[in-house]
């Protein structure tokens, strides 16, 4: 078989197909992200509750004042306190980050799909004024974001979104460390 003759017409043509989609894809407007849902209203009683924090147990499980186990759901921090595991890289960073987030013991609890786990514990986001602890934590790079459990598409898309957010940044977990 003779060798293939070089074929300035060919390359040019792709060249001028590189730019033009190039062009084309530059001009484009970007996408807005996903619109973040405020925090829920006041009155929405039957989906909040008040609460106070008796302690942080790791990242991502608190223990309420009245005794309850309380899990974020749609987060998982890396372990930090679990028996016979070791403890993992950002679990004590993780940890440090919820109980500050919540040092001051009030905070209020949104439920957002199934109220508890099959270990007994509650499972909602945690509001502490404007911000949700769930989605700090994610943000933070010091959790990931969980979307195969069963709560809102908003709430799996905030997640979703800080997390995308922190992996940019690459904060806490998703750094080189």
């Amino acid at each position: 078989m003779p060798p293939r003759r070089f074929r300035p017409r060919s390359l040019l043509a792709a060249l001028l197909l590189a730019v033009a989609l190039w062009y084309a894809w530059s001009q484009a407007p970007p996408l807005a992200p996903p619109a973040l849902p405020s925090p829920p209203p006041a009155g929405a009683a039957a989906e909040m509750e008040d609460a106070v924090v008796a302690r942080t147990v790791d990242g991502d499980t608190l223990l309420l004042s009245d005794r309850q186990r309380l899990r974020l759901i749609g987060v998982n921090a890396p372990e930090s306190v679990k028996p016979d595991h070791p403890v993992e890289p950002w679990g004590p960073e993780a940890a440090e980050f919820t109980r500050r987030f919540v040092a001051g013991g009030a905070v209020r609890l949104q439920f957002d799909g199934d109220r508890t786990d099959q270990y007994g514990r509650l499972l909602a986001c945690v509001w502490v004024g404007d911000r949700m602890l769930n989605e700090e934590l994610v943000r933070a790079g010091l959790a990931r974001a969980e979307r195969q459990y069963h709560f809102s598409a908003e709430l799996r898309a905030r997640l979703t979104a800080a997390e995308a957010e922190a992996r940019a940044a690459r904060r806490g977990i998703w750094s080189a460390r």
